[in-house]
């Protein structure tokens, strides 16, 4: 046991143990952080692209229940893209009948990271729509060609319902950003283990550690595997997807994220989504830290999102938090602008990244102690799912907080609750509750387990 905690504390402490804990003074850099790890699948695999499509993935569309986005890249040899789509079947006879085909719109990249070689490729994009709800289809992408060589395995993927009584799951996760595949994909691969049939999965910024870094997207394209391409995605970025106040040039090409956002500029990375009867909102904290022009949108776009909506349920997820962990790490610009915009329309849940720690809480103090937390406001939550750690403080808005545990939580919508669970690679319950709203009363029911708090003195080696 001994020697397990010691290596534990080395592996840990070789990683996570320098760093500032300011927001721009990580020990990785705000701005100019880059991290390289053993790689044991060869690298060329991971950042290379061939005729063979990789990288593909589903990400949430404003439609979810008749369409839905897919992107992949290939070698700059494909020239065109192409989906086929059909019914699920219990056997192959899809093939026979009813498969139809949506052309992509793609675009030639050259991405030049600091690091790495120049990589070619061609990304492509495709909405494929005219969909049914809550349906399973199946889907291929590729080149148009006959060769299998030159497709995608086929994939199953399943509509969105419609009611708004009908509940539906999404899982959340913080900070990937370092060590992804060998450390954060067992996180991804858990959750989709415990709860395959979960509807999409939200990313709350830094995903990756270095915004251009074609290793580092292989890496996280690579420990998501399938799931990315059956699960539906859907992310904000966060200050290492960016870098000079510019947003990686990969970022659009590789997803298909909604361009209903303030700006051309914020077009996929500040949006709104309606999801049954949840809004979803995503507000994108690095160009709203970076520039007073975006913040002044985005403040202004919130309120009118906000104003308008007629969804029972309100999430925003961004990657600042807008109550922070520790010392130093404080966004008052954020929460000065946007604080006031929650609260006066009765936002359930801000889900964000950035601190690499766990909290969860209420900035009224309220919750602390008590099972029952009657006329509650909003639930703020900070999360970290790669291994990258930082340490926290106990502060009076948290009710539960964790340090160096990698978790991702299961959130489920239903007609009059939300439930929320944060759980650890193992399976361990970290943390729970649930949010009743009837008649225009909101409470919450906190339903913590008997687990420990988690904190770094308690298991790894001081210096």
């Amino acid at each position: 046991m001994q020697k397990c905690l010691q290596a534990l504390s080395v592996v840990i402490l070789l990683n996570f143990t320098l760093h500032a804990q300011h927001k721009h003074s990580d020990s990785l850099t705000h701005h100019h952080s880059h991290y390289t790890e053993h790689v044991e699948t060869p690298a060329h695999k991971l950042i290379f692209p061939s005729s063979t499509p990789d990288r593909i993935i589903s990400n949430l569309t404003e439609d979810q229940a008749h369409t839905f986005a897919v992107n992949w890249r290939t070698d700059q040899q494909v020239l065109n893209g192409v989906v086929e789509v059909a019914l699920a079947t219990d056997g192959p006879e899809f093939l026979l009948d009813g498969v139809r085909r949506i052309d992509a719109i793609s675009e030639k990249i050259e991405n030049q990271n600091r690091n790495e070689a120049l990589v070619k490729a061609t990304y492509h994009s495709a909405l494929v729509t005219d969909l049914l709800p809550n349906t399973t289809y199946v889907y291929r992408v590729g080149n148009g060609e006959k060769n299998d060589d030159y497709w995608s395995e086929w994939f199953q993927i399943k509509t969105a319902k419609t009611g708004s009584e009908e509940p539906f799951s999404f899982i959340y996760f913080g900070d990937a950003q370092n060590n992804i595949k060998s450390l954060w994909s067992r996180v991804i691969r858990s959750s989709y283990r415990k709860f395959p049939k979960v509807d999409f999965m939200l990313h709350a910024g830094d995903l990756i550690n270095d915004r251009d870094s074609n290793l580092e997207w292989g890496e996280w394209f690579y420990a998501g595997s399938f799931i990315h391409a059956t699960v539906p995605s859907v992310m904000t970025p966060g200050n290492h997807e960016y870098r000079d106040g510019v947003l990686t040039s990969l970022w659009k090409p590789q997803f298909t994220l909604p361009e209903n956002g303030p700006t051309e500029d914020l077009k996929e990375t500040c949006f709104s989504i309606d999801y049954q009867d949840m809004k979803l909102i995503s507000i994108d904290s690095e160009a709203f830290d970076e520039s007073m022009e975006s913040r002044n949108a985005q403040i202004e776009w919130l309120e009118s999102v906000l104003k308008s909506n007629t969804k029972k349920w309100i999430t925003i997820f961004t990657h600042y938090p807008v109550y922070s962990t520790a010392e130093g790490r404080d966004n008052w610009e954020l929460r000065e602008a946007i604080k006031p915009l929650i609260d006066k329309y009765k936002v359930d849940l801000v889900l964000q990244g950035h601190d690499h720690t766990y909290a969860r809480g209420f900035p009224e103090n309220k919750g602390k102690g008590l099972t029952v937390v009657k006329d509650i406001g909003t639930v703020y939550a900070v999360s970290v799912s790669g291994p990258k750690m930082y340490e926290s403080k106990d502060q009076n808005w948290m009710v539960r907080r964790g340090e160096y545990t990698q978790l991702f939580q299961i959130i489920t919508v239903a007609e009059n609750s939300i439930s929320y669970g944060a759980y650890t690679p193992i399976g361990t319950l970290y943390d729970s509750f649930k949010i009743i709203k009837k008649n225009g009363k909101k409470k919450l029911i906190n339903m913590m387990p008997k687990t420990p708090t988690r904190l770094k003195e308690d298991f790894v080696k001081p210096d």
